[in-house]
């Protein structure tokens, strides 16, 4: 059984803001999930909608099998943790984590059987009768987590719990969490501007770009087998490689890629999985490439030359940042220096390649791909032309809306 389920959730505010926009979602019971996404993505107000917080302007919400989209937050069975979430001063450990349970009237030998277990599990035993001005930053953390696993709900929303925190005590609580998670067999939504974060802790995850759904799979399908440009740009480090501009050419029975100076020979597996390739060759429709820069390499030949202008270390490898013509790559370059000039290779095997106009990909999945079983997997975003047409639309009603109200 799902333990959520979102349909067709959309969230207008009373501004006109278009805040989210057609939300599509199944959780399975017991799954980890992040929602990543820029600034004014929507993952704090997907979260708000979910737990009860903030209301739809359309669609559902179910938790379990139940309909919960106008339900209060208190009747939903959800456990919120926000960035920061603060400890009541005056209250012992004890006494925090034990505050929900007891607004919900538990039995007193239910409390202190709850609070000691979680207490065990994250370490805080010793520290039941300290005040949270009297322990450390991680132990405050922590009590915060135990104060919403006390009650054993059937979901757990994590709104950035971590944001904030300096990089190790991050990279500690994060894996608190993620044992949190694997010894409740909780269902946990974790909202994140972190993708790096969001790979290390979850099974799925979710991108969202302005309130919209990008796509929604495992780790390593958004990474092999993104559905548009933004999430071949969002998931990877360093950023994708884009070629813009660039078009499909049919030479002597092969395939090329052109862009300028620029000629990449389409390998057999991209040229399969591009299942319209002639009509691109025909129409002369313009392309987008996406090169990793982990795929790419600084030679003494390669594919074409470049100029190194920087490098820098990402997780012990070393990437160069080279310019051939027009072009810029980042690529890996052990042992490149500023202003080395280098060849180019390229696995192109890996390649990306997007539609300039609607930015979706043009490659279908191959037996690479691993299923989910899950529907959400299969779901086809809007193209950014469509996109757009949305956006545009809230905008103009907001301004009408402002104009009306200038009137009266």
């Amino acid at each position: 059984m799902a333990n959520l389920r979102l349909v067709s959730v959309g969230k207008i505010y009373p501004s006109g803001t278009l805040a989210l926009h057609d939300i599509n979602l199944e959780l399975a019971d017991s799954e980890f999930i992040a929602v990543v996404g820029g600034e004014k993505s929507g993952k704090s107000t997907l979260l708000r909608i979910i737990a009860g917080l903030e209301g739809v302007t359309g669609g559902e919400v179910y938790v379990g099998d139940k309909d919960v989209t106008h339900a209060p937050a208190k009747d939903r069975d959800i456990a919120m943790i926000f960035q920061g979430n603060s400890l009541y001063p005056s209250f012992t450990v004890a006494e925090n984590i034990a505050y929900g349970l007891k607004l919900r009237k538990a039995s007193p030998a239910l409390i202190d059987r709850r609070v000691r277990a979680v207490a065990e599990m994250l370490g805080l035993t010793d520290i039941l009768g300290r005040r949270p001005k009297a322990i450390t930053a991680e132990q405050r953390q922590k009590v915060a987590f135990a104060r919403a696993i006390v009650r054993e709900p059937q979901l757990y929303l994590l709104d950035d719990p971590l944001g904030g925190l300096d990089p190790a005590l991050r990279d500690s609580l994060r894996s608190v969490l993620v044992n949190i998670q694997a010894r409740m067999r909780g269902t946990f939504v974790y909202a994140t501007k972190s993708v790096p974060e969001a790979i290390s802790m979850a099974s799925r995850i979710l991108v969202l770009r302005e309130g919209m759904m990008q796509q929604i799979d495992t780790p390593a399908n958004l990474y092999d087998y993104p559905a548009n440009a933004y999430v071949a740009f969002l998931i990877g480090s360093p950023s994708v490689n884009f070629v813009n501009g660039a078009r499909i050419v049919k030479k002597d029975g092969a395939y090329f890629a052109v862009k300028d100076e620029l000629s990449l020979a389409l390998p057999e597996n991209i040229v399969k999985r591009f299942v319209r390739i002639d009509e691109y060759v025909e129409s002369q429709s313009d392309v987008i490439l996406g090169l990793r820069p982990e795929d790419m390499q600084a030679d003494k030949e390669g594919l074409f030359s470049a100029l190194v202008t920087d490098t820098e270390e990402v997780c012990g490898v070393t990437y160069a940042s080279c310019d051939c013509g027009d072009l810029t790559f980042v690529v890996r370059a052990e042992g490149a220096t500023k202003g080395d000039s280098v060849g180019v290779s390229a696995d192109l095997k890996h390649m990306l390649i997007f539609d300039a106009v609607s930015r979706l990909t043009l490659l279908e999945r191959d037996e690479g791909y691993a299923k989910t079983g899950l529907p959400d997997s299969d779901r086809i975003p809007l193209a950014f032309n469509e996109e757009e047409a949305v956006k545009q639309k809230h905008r103009a009603s907001r301004q009408s809306g402002d104009k009306k109200k200038k009137k009266r």
